[in-house]
Formats: C-alpha cells, structure tokens, sequence
C-alpha cells in the first residue's frame, strides 16, 4: 500500500499529549534503549514486551477485525510480541490463529515465556516447520481477515532464510488477495536503518513500530512496505528517552 493522503505516523496511544512521536532512532539506538530500560530503570524485559503486543492489539482492534487474525511468529522477541498479540486479542473474543515458523522449543528468553502461557492457555498454535511448502502456508492463511507479521524483528539482516522467506511470499500472496496485512516492529525483510528491501519482503497495509520510528520505515523506499505507521508506547521512561536522543544526536552531529 503506498501511502497517500493520510499521516505518515499515527500514536497508538489514545491520548497521546505527553508522548514524543517524533523519535527516530536507528537499530542499535533501539537497542540501547530497551537495554537500559531494563538494567538502569529496573523494567523487567517482560514487561516491555507485553506492553509492545498490547499496543499492536489495540491498534488491530481500532482498525476493525472482522474475521480470524492469523498471527506468524518467528524465533526471536519479534515472535514474542506475536504471542502477546494473540493472547490480548483472544482475551477480547476475537479468533485468533498463531503459526510458528518453527518448533516452540526454539524460542528462548521472554519470547519462551510468552510461547508456554500461549500453550497453557490453549490458543490456537501450527508449526510449520523448516521445510513447509508455501501450499500449507497458503491454506492457513486462507480464512484469514488480518494476518500479522511477526516474524522477523530490527535485528534481522540479509536476506531472509527458509522457512521464512517461503512465508513472506505466501503471506505477499495472500495480500495480493485481498487479505490485511499489519507487520509488528517492521516489515520482516525490510532493513531498519536503511529502508531496503530484501528480496523477499512483507509488504504491508499497516506497521506498528515500538517506543521509537525506525529511520528505514520513514525512507522513500521503507515506507512503501510498511504501509500506514503506527507508534505505539511500550512503558519506555522519558528521561531515558530524552538521554538517548541526545546522546544519539551527539555521537551522528545532528544538530
């Protein structure tokens, strides 16, 4: 969807006066942030990713849900943010359907935690499994009303490996078709800092993108695959958010 006459960037927060929209920060920026997020402010990581998929739920739910929500998880916390998702949106009545793109197991950290309340609290989980045909793929998504990207997070780089970049193409497909597509963080196969592409990238109707813009989703070519930007406040402390402004705008000379 390329973007057209609405604002490039929405605040997923309802009220949203005190909350900064306009931070932008790079891959490793980001990553500091939720660091000291974590060892200077004492949030548990936990908690930052919760808040992150109750965020991306809300937004779901204020652009409409009219059909099952087909929720693709990776192997890292981009997965995890997935789960949250599908648990929040569960918890509100909607149908949900999680496909992890490999076994639980593999999941480690918050992303493990979030992948064992998903299974106790019986959601509805498939795993695909590292040599699924985009055929299964496709059939999961067929029922689809939104299906949700959360496979691959701003960490990732290079171009996107089996089984992930076959989900991509089934998930590309399905939009052609007229399915929605919202992506969690940014759109798996989009480089975060540059805004390129890979060869196989999601191209999405929607992005939420969490406590900071990344540089690559607002680039002329990024923002072709994210879609309509969603920034959603995931707990972050201003003072910490005001101390990596600086300290980034400092070390890259922005004025």
């Amino acid at each position: 969807m390329v973007l057209g006459a609405r604002p490039l960037i929405q605040n997923a927060m309802m009220n949203n006066q005190n909350y900064q929209t306009n931070v932008v920060l790079p891959r490793r920026w980001v990553r500091e942030l939720d660091q000291r997020a974590v060892a200077d402010y004492g949030i548990p990581s936990l908690i930052l990713m919760e808040n992150a998929g109750r965020g991306a739920a809300d937004v779901l739910e204020r652009l409409g849900i009219n059909g099952p929500v087909v929720i693709c998880c990776g192997k890292g916390n981009n997965a995890g943010d997935g789960l949250v998702i599908a648990r929040h949106l569960d918890l509100r009545g909607y149908l949900v359907q999680i496909i992890l793109a490999m076994p639980g197991e593999e999941l480690t950290g918050d992303a493990a935690v979030n992948y064992q309340i998903a299974q106790r609290a019986q959601l509805p989980l498939i795993v695909l499994g590292e040599n699924c045909s985009e055929e299964l793929i496709a059939s999961h998504l067929a029922g689809a009303d939104w299906i949700v990207d959360a496979l691959l997070g701003t960490g990732a780089q290079g171009e996107p490996r089996p089984p992930f970049d076959r989900i991509i193409r089934a998930i590309n497909d399905a939009h052609r078709n007229g399915k929605k597509v919202l992506a969690v963080d940014l759109p798996s196969g989009l480089d975060c800092d540059s805004g390129r592409p890979s060869q196989t990238t999601i191209q999405a109707d929607h992005t939420v993108t969490f406590a900071a813009i990344k540089p690559g989703l607002i680039s002329e070519t990024g923002r072709q695959f994210a879609g309509q930007l969603h920034l959603a406040d995931i707990g972050i402390p201003r003072r910490l958010m005001r101390e990596i402004q600086e300290e980034f705008k400092q070390e890259s000379h922005v004025p």
